[in-house]
């Protein structure tokens, strides 16, 4: 069955939105439309239990019970258990909590970390910081003509088993190859090594099924999966255990505590259980059954195959032109569709002429300042990216490789 594009789009306010809807959106991957029922969430929230939750009273006791079904609804979602699904503000401050874990728990035992220069920033930074105390950082690095991550590089990384954590992305958010996570995982907890995935450039296009992929950790942030500004971080709870708390003592024996310092956002974290009412509300529509995890690996599917099928005719448009370089895999079922090249000139300004002529999208860097690089791209001239989701259409695809021809 096919995605009802109608029925998808219905449920987003933005594409009525007078402000927004006067442009083809691509700039998916800065963050994604929130869908109705997170909107819905948050309002509610803010208008009947901006109160300090829990407590002896009915807006308290709401608001509780809202924040409760968040966890617990995306934790079924995802194929692990409640305690294990963490929000923090943002991915970035969620990765560097869990850095300051791993450091204490690797300083002086001579472990070693895996990092990538496929990375964005936040994955990437914090851990290499970690030879600031005498961890051994070591790179997986991508190959220069591809950006691909080659498995046989990473089994060399390992062979001494000295590599205690290897941390890499589902996908880059520039590259934007898929990686075979389920392999990677296997052959470093194999080594003995376990894993950090960054997930931010990958969970837009479909949940994790995390007991599939086999990672010890899963990082995405809900302002992509057409949520709120939260952080989210699954960390399984064996290894969320064996690392040491960062949260006030007194919470360290409860594993969604364990690893957040600071109070999380109430309304925020209410909210998204709005993301598992549109999850179950696309699964409804298109005949999905089974169990949350089920609904979920089912409506990933929908979105993927409408996204491969939207994408494809403008990386075959890309890769006809002589004039751009197009990074990652021309085939859409290898990659997300988030898509960047590299321009003879200055990416910035064709964005800007781009928003003249009813595209929204942008170009820089992106965080992603070591694979571009790494590909030998000037940071200051970027790269131009245009990224989509699930609710993207053929026309605005269409309406963009138009425009596209125009400007370039």
């Amino acid at each position: 069955m096919a995605l009802d594009l109608d029925f998808v789009r219905s449920q987003f306010p933005a594409f009525r939105s007078p402000v927004l809807s006067s442009h083809a959106f691509f700039e998916n991957a800065g963050g994604s439309y929130p869908c109705v029922q997170v909107v819905d969430r948050l309002t509610r929230f803010y208008r009947d239990r901006k109160v300090q939750p829990y407590g002896p009273y009915p807006g308290a006791q709401a608001g509780g019970a809202e924040m409760d079904e968040a966890r617990t609804r995306l934790a079924a979602m995802m194929g692990v258990a409640r305690e294990e699904v963490s929000f923090g503000p943002s991915t970035s401050a969620n990765t560097y909590v869990l850095a300051q874990a791993v450091r204490k728990r690797l300083a002086g035992t001579g472990g070693a970390v895996v990092v990538t220069n496929q990375d964005h920033e936040a994955n990437s930074g914090v851990w290499r910081r970690l030879a600031e105390e005498g961890i051994e950082v070591r790179e997986w690095t991508l190959d220069p003509a591809t950006g691909s991550l080659d498995l046989e590089t990473l089994d060399a990384l390992l062979a001494d088993g000295k590599v205690k954590l290897v941390c890499f992305p589902h996908c880059s958010n520039v590259i934007a190859e898929i990686n075979d996570v389920a392999a990677i995982c296997a052959l470093a907890r194999a080594a003995g090594a376990r894993t950090v995935v960054d997930g931010v450039s990958y969970a837009p296009h479909g949940f994790p099924d995390v007991p599939a992929l086999g990672c010890d950790v899963y990082l995405f942030s809900a302002y992509k999966t057409y949520g709120p500004h939260q952080g989210i971080m699954v960390i399984r709870e064996g290894f969320g255990f064996e690392l040491p708390g960062q949260a006030h003592f007194f919470n360290h024996g409860v594993l969604y505590k364990r690893h957040t310092p600071a109070g999380p956002d109430h309304a925020q974290v209410a909210a998204c259980a709005g993301m598992a009412d549109y999850i179950d509300a696309l699964a409804a529509r298109h005949g999905v059954g089974g169990d949350a995890a089920a609904r979920n690996r089912g409506v990933h599917d929908l979105m993927r195959a409408q996204e491969v099928a939207v994408i494809q005719p403008l990386l075959d448009y890309l890769a006809g032109r002589n004039d751009v370089r197009l990074l990652g895999p021309r085939d859409a079922g290898r990659r997300a569709p988030t898509v960047a090249v590299e321009l003879t000139q200055a990416a910035e300004p064709v964005s800007e002429e781009l928003g003249r002529n009813g595209i929204a999208c942008w170009a820089g860097d992106f965080y992603a300042v070591r694979p571009l690089e790494a590909l030998g791209i000037d940071r200051e001239k970027g790269v131009l990216r245009m990224s989509a989701v699930h609710y993207t259409s053929a026309d605005e695809v269409a309406r963009l490789i138009a425009a596209l021809d125009r400007v370039l």
